[in-house]
């Protein structure tokens, strides 16, 4: 049984270089320290649609925007719900993917896994042969966009367009670690749904989902007899659409840090703050190689997560603790029992630059004698 550890308000901050939770600007967190107010209240209504209206345009996308109080895992459940009635196909490559298939089968689906080794990437080709030979229709084709668990990034514009060509077929995205920092046309590549969470590459405290629904997505979940109660994309959008509000009580104070950390981002610009996290994807896979190698299959990386390959054998945890004690920077070990030692990753996501990287790096080379 677990045993109650205390909190102790004497912990030293760490910067963050994990897959998320990330770095959060200062003046973002204070945003959370505003005083309370009712979440029917026209103040609320104010807060709600400038959020959903704002990240629309820095999405770039025509579709409806859902915000709720939840981790993107919310989304994995909700879109099963409201969009599958029998089965689905989901492409595995990771342990992310593999969630995504896991809940499916949980909620009673019958899942069919389009599997590969972990560190590769879907293929649309692969997609386009399963959709053709299928001896059953799929309501629903998911994937990860982002597999942070091994650091691949598949190329979801290529398969949403050959599952464009099936109608009777969503494609479903997790995009937890990667929307926001790495550039995607969602509604030029038939994305039905696609979802992040906050504390990733949006750079802002955890507590919050964002699903992107395609107009085909809501009409979708209208022609079913159920769908999910509070990921319910009718539900969601008609209560956004008649009160610019929630349907249920949200974490107000993330929403507020959510809405001056967005204001940040379309300062930036969606295509200008994916090239920036480009750069740092680029910066470190090229010292990655110099010290070790990259984990994911060559020419489908991650522009968030960096998956590193230990190819020189070094004490994974031991490196990671020792970071974390003398330069106060915490990176994350391989993902899983399959991967613990074997790999190490690096979040470039957020709010951090090449600069900030450069940081991490030079303090691991150190700690380990590179």
């Amino acid at each position: 049984m677990t045993e109650k550890r205390e909190y102790t308000d004497d912990y030293p901050d760490k910067t963050l270089y994990i897959p998320g939770p990330t770095e959060v600007r200062e003046d973002v967190i204070e945003e959370m320290a505003q005083p309370m107010f009712g979440h029917r209240m026209d103040r609320m209504t104010d807060l709600y649609t400038t959020i959903v209206e704002d990240t629309k345009t820095f999405l770039g996308t025509d579709h409806e925007v859902m915000i709720l109080t939840a981790s993107g895992t919310e989304f994995w459940e909700a879109a099963t719900l409201n969009l599958v009635d029998e089965h689905m196909l989901v492409a595995t490559n990771g342990s992310f993917s593999e969630r995504f298939a896991n809940v499916g089968e949980r909620l009673g689906k019958t899942v069919d896994r389009l599997e590969y080794d972990w560190g590769k990437a879907v293929k649309p080709e692969d997609v386009r042969e399963r959709l053709e030979e299928r001896d059953r229709d799929y309501d629903v084709v998911g994937l990860a966009m982002n597999e942070s668990s091994t650091g691949v990034r598949n190329p979801i514009e290529e398969i949403g367009d050959v599952v464009a060509e099936y109608p009777d077929t969503y494609f479903v995205v997790d995009a937890v670690s990667s929307l926001g920092g790495d550039y995607v046309d969602i509604d030029a590549h038939g994305i039905d749904v696609i979802f992040n969470s906050t504390q990733k590459a949006f750079a802002m405290p955890p507590g919050l989902a964002v699903c992107v629904v395609s107009p085909e997505a809501y009409e979708r979940e209208l022609s079913k007899d159920s769908a999910s109660w509070y990921g319910g994309f009718q539900r969601a959008l008609d209560y956004y659409d008649r009160k610019g509000q929630t349907h249920s009580t949200p974490a107000i104070p993330v929403m507020l840090a959510y809405r001056k950390q967005m204001k940040y981002m379309l300062e930036e610009g969606h295509e200008a703050r994916s090239e920036r996290h480009r750069e740092m994807a680029e910066y470190t896979r090229e010292w990655a190689r110099e010290h070790f190698d990259v984990f994911p299959e060559a020419g489908y990386e991650s522009q968030t997560v960096g998956c590193i390959e230990n190819t020189q054998g070094i004490d994974v945890a031991g490196t990671i603790e020792r970071v974390s004690e003398e330069y106060d920077m915490v990176f994350s070990n391989g993902y899983g029992s399959q991967l613990g030692e074997e790999t190490f990753r690096i979040g470039h996501m957020g709010e951090h630059d090449v600069e900030s990287i450069r940081r991490l790096t030079d303090a691991i080379e150190d700690v380990a004698g590179l």
